[in-house]
């Protein structure tokens, strides 16, 4: 289990995130939703320290990474045990996609190339992308390019995988494919944290969804109660403005 223990960080004057705890079980997914600057990537970002907290703790089992005294081998310990899926793709241009998944598996796992490349080749199939093992990010689709950022983290075996708006770069034709891949991950027990605006995928694939906004967690609910009649007055009209901005399905708000 990961947690994060009373997490603070602030841009300037501006309190981005105000004392936040909140923990991630092993085998669940975690949505955090919220309106636009709530601070749900930050949140996502300080797990792994890509934003260092300004002052909290995140705990790994045995490890407690304190933000006012972390040393840089116990940041690498914990990246050890996360893998992060960013918006924006972030692939090697010169690299194709088996050697884009394969490059950590050599500079952070130790693996000599041939073995690296077998496992690249691996976690390629696993989000539907073998046959694409040879092609360059820019002979690949958007969707297709998150799905090799996918499979890249889930190269790094993680015990937390984080997931920020991952469908967010995407034309809505791509969105799905991605889609795919990650409930079909999530199926198979890994654990994530996600980011996410698709409420409707959000209600389908989470454990749990927090809502973050100001700084707090506002609510913490399972998705039938989150989506549900019984949901908190700030849930209900977050909901309300979502579907008034986006449409989809009419959650009961």
């Amino acid at each position: 289990m990961i947690a994060l223990e009373q997490i603070r960080k602030s841009f300037g004057d501006r309190v981005i995130l105000d004392d936040l705890s909140l923990e991630f079980a092993e085998g669940e997914v975690t949505a955090i939703v919220g309106p636009s600057g709530a601070g749900k990537s930050t949140l996502l970002r300080s797990i792994d320290f890509l934003e260092r907290p300004d002052s909290g703790r995140v705990r790994l089992g045995d490890l407690v990474v304190d933000a006012a005294t972390a040393r840089r081998s116990e940041i690498l310990s914990l990246r050890r045990s996360t893998a992060m899926v960013f918006q924006q793709f972030q692939l090697f241009s010169r690299k194709t996609a088996l050697e884009n998944v394969a490059e950590g598996l050599t500079v952070v796992r130790g693996l000599d190339r041939r073995e690296a490349e077998r496992e690249a080749l691996a976690q390629l199939a696993r989000v539907g992308l073998a046959s694409h093992a040879q092609h360059y990010p820019a002979q690949l689709s958007g969707g297709q390019q998150q799905r090799v950022g996918i499979a890249r983290a889930l190269a790094m075996r993680p015990e937390l995988l984080l997931l920020d708006e991952p469908t967010s770069a995407l034309d809505p034709e791509l969105v799905g494919e991605v889609l795919a891949s990650i409930r079909a991950i999530a199926a198979e027990g890994q654990t994530m944290a996600i980011v996410s605006h698709e409420m409707h995928f959000v209600r389908q694939l989470a454990h749990r969804v927090v809502l973050l906004e100001g700084g707090h967690i506002v609510s913490d609910a399972a998705p039938e109660a989150f989506f549900g009649p019984e949901a908190n007055d700030r849930t209900r009209a977050f909901l309300r403005e979502y579907h008034l901005a986006h449409g989809g399905p009419d959650y009961q708000i």
